[in-house]
């Protein structure tokens, strides 16, 4: 049975919920908002694109569709949600270091020293603390994208910002270069106006710019197209016909972001978590081919580019350098061909294909 929560006078709500969002911004969330427990109100739509099979892979996010349906499968007596946003720093000496010839490219969320999930749920814990001080009885949990909750809609229905043609919540003064979390608990806050109104106008600079073709239609994306998917989610081999279009990307995709208008004076990160690892910010992937598992787990084990596994992101920046005609890899890509991982083999059997002079585009 649903727990009825604690009970806070309309008065007492209102100084609580100040002071809840003061101290969120003290953690460095620079959005936050306040909406009630309901249904999205989007999910007609959401359930809908699961059925077009614009999920790919992602079985989980079917499995749990119910749950999806209200934010009491996440907490049970859920009233309000505090949805969150915290940014992550934008490398411009990334994008042109990978600008050059040979390079591959890093999402920017990506770049830095540590996974972002890690340090959101640490400062999640004392936002859950503070009100737990405040409210003893209160049920309070923290969720970074993990949980199935429409977080986007939720930050929509906060007032945070409004889902653009690229499916990304925008801000006016933050663009899209930022992560959303959400605490939910069984206490009554006020509640933010949602936004209602979007600002994306006529502008289709994302949907043409997707080296991959993505956007079906404007709000629509088919991941499995997407570069991002590609190059994280999707977990066998990429069909031939995408993989000399992941323009460089070989962990996420920045491009629907790099041209949004809403991105070109986001202010500057000053989060030290998050700011870019030089290894990352001039990726060689020939680098990466040369990894053993041991190697990978040295390098890679606390960031976000663990979630694509050595044989992941080994494919992709095969696809790369094959994508490239890059002579320099190979050596390296022959020795792939005995890989134990069957997808890193025929991966390197393409690339090496690609390096010969009478192989057609």
């Amino acid at each position: 049975m649903a727990s009825k929560g604690p009970i806070v006078t309309n008065m007492l709500a209102t100084q609580l919920t100040e002071e809840l969002k003061h101290r969120a911004a003290s953690l460095g969330f620079v959005l936050c908002g306040v909406t009630s427990a309901a249904a999205p109100r989007r999910l007609d739509s959401f359930l809908n694109w699961l059925e077009a099979g614009f999920a790919g892979q992602m079985s989980y996010l079917a499995e749990r569709r119910e749950a999806y349906s209200h934010p009491r499968h996440v907490l049970d007596g859920c009233k309000s949600i505090l949805m969150l946003a915290l940014p992550y720093a934008v490398s411009t000496a990334a994008r042109d270091a990978s600008a050059q010839p040979k390079s591959a490219r890093v999402a920017q969320y990506a770049l830095g020293t540590v996974d972002y999930h890690d340090v959101i749920h640490e400062r999640l814990k004392l936002l859950q603390a503070w009100l737990r001080e405040r409210v003893p009885t209160a049920t309070v949990r923290g969720v970074v994208d993990t949980a199935p909750l429409l977080e986007r809609e939720f930050a929509e229905s906060a007032g945070l910002g409004w889902v653009g043609k690229n499916t990304l919540l925008l801000n006016r003064t933050w663009g899209s270069y930022f992560f959303l979390a959400a605490m939910l608990t069984d206490v009554e806050l006020v509640t933010d106006a949602p936004t209602d109104k979007g600002y994306c106008g006529t502008c289709t600079a994302c949907l043409d710019a997707c080296p991959t073709h993505a956007f079906p239609e404007p709000y629509v994306l088919d991941a499995t197209k997407c570069i991002s998917y590609l190059t994280i989610e999707q977990r066998g081999s990429i069909d031939e016909s995408l993989r000399t279009q992941l323009d460089g990307w070989v962990f996420g995709c920045d491009v629907c972001q790099e041209v949004c208008p809403w991105n070109r004076r986001v202010p500057e990160s000053v989060e030290p978590a998050f700011a870019p690892r030089e290894d990352l910010a001039n990726f060689d992937p020939i680098d990466v081919l040369k990894l053993n598992d041991e190697q990978f787990r040295q390098r890679f084990r606390k960031t976000p580019l663990w979630r694509a596994k050595r044989r992941g992101l080994q494919r992709n920046a095969i696809l790369i350098v094959g994508t490239q005609r890059n002579q320099a890899a190979r050596e390296p890509l022959l020795q792939l061909l005995e890989d134990e991982e069957p997808i890193v083999r025929e991966a390197a059997a393409w690339a090496l294909r690609r390096l010969e002079p009478d192989e057609p585009g």
